[in-house]
This record gives structure tokens, sequence and C-alpha cells, in this order.
């Protein structure tokens, strides 16, 4: 079983052998840290975990990046064990235990004018982050189906909560 940071690293390093930094870039551009958990330090950490359990090995290749000491590519182990994880995870439905649906069910201890004011500052971010998620996904018309669709889902999701968060006010 691969956790969630675990499969997008190794998923990454299946595209192709990267190095630490490369990755830290890719995940960036991709908008990837607004559905993992991970940040530049564990990076270096997962990759570590990979290599231990024989999924990516360390490779001699030219150094993209002048801080980059050690390029990573994926075992055939690491292939399987991704293309497994990856099937799992789209099919599979999973609970998600969003924070906003622990202050909803406590609420009723919140003045009813602060919920409303919390609630339309919520529409807010909302907004905001649908505006750089869609920003994001422009900047990169040639990116592939897979990653298109990262980014029609995170939009969907977003238009989803504003409009849930329309009908609240």
């Amino acid at each position: 079983m691969l956790t969630d940071a675990e499969l997008t690293v190794l998923g990454l390093v299946v595209e192709r052998p990267r190095h630490g930094y490369e990755l830290d870039e890719v995940v960036s551009e991709r908008g990837m840290r607004e559905w993992t958990a991970l940040g530049f330090s564990s990076i270096y950490y997962v990759l570590g975990k990979l290599r231990d359990r024989g999924l990516v090995a360390e490779v001699e290749q030219d150094r993209a990046h002048a801080k980059a000491k050690k390029t990573y590519t994926a075992t055939d182990a690491g292939r399987k064990a991704c293309a497994a994880a990856a099937e799992a995870a789209i099919a599979e439905l999973r609970p998600v235990h969003p924070p906003l649906l622990v202050g909803l069910a406590n609420s009723p201890v919140v003045a009813p004018g602060r919920v409303a004011a919390a609630l339309a500052r919520r529409a807010e971010a909302v907004g905001e982050r649908l505006a750089e998620v869609r920003r994001a996904a422009a900047a990169q018309p040639d990116a592939p189906p897979f990653v298109r669709a990262i980014f029609d889902y995170s939009i969907a999701q977003l238009e989803a909560e504003a409009a849930w968060l329309e009908g609240m006010s």
C-alpha cells in the first residue's frame, strides 16, 4: 500500500527519471500541493522510503540542477506498484474528512452572524482558489490529458463548493 505522497512521487518518477528539485518544480507547476501533503523536505524522505522498498533506484545522470545530487528512476516493481495503486485510487471511493464538516457540526455554538461571516470568508477564499487553479490550468495549454483531468476535477470541485456556499447565503 502506497500513501498518497508516495504514489505522487513514484508516479512522477515513473514518467521519467527525476531528481528532488525537479520533483518539487513539477509538484508546484501542476498544483499538486493543493491535494497532497508533499512539501519540498518530504520529497527526499519519500524517495528514501521508495528506494528502501525497491520501487525506485538511483541512476547516474547529468546534473540538471546545480544542487541535485541524486536522480531516481522507477524499477519494474515500482512501475507495477504505481499502476496498481493509481488504479485503486481512481476506482475506490475513500472517505474524506473536510474540517468544514466538523465546523458545521459544531456551528450551533457559534453566534449566527459569525457563522454567516465565516461562510462568506470561505466563499471568498474558494473564489480566489478557483481563479488560481484556472490560471494554472491556462498556463499549461499543452499539458497531457491526465494533467488536464486533474485541473478539471479541481475546478469542478471548487465550482460545486462555490455553488453550495451561494445557496447558504
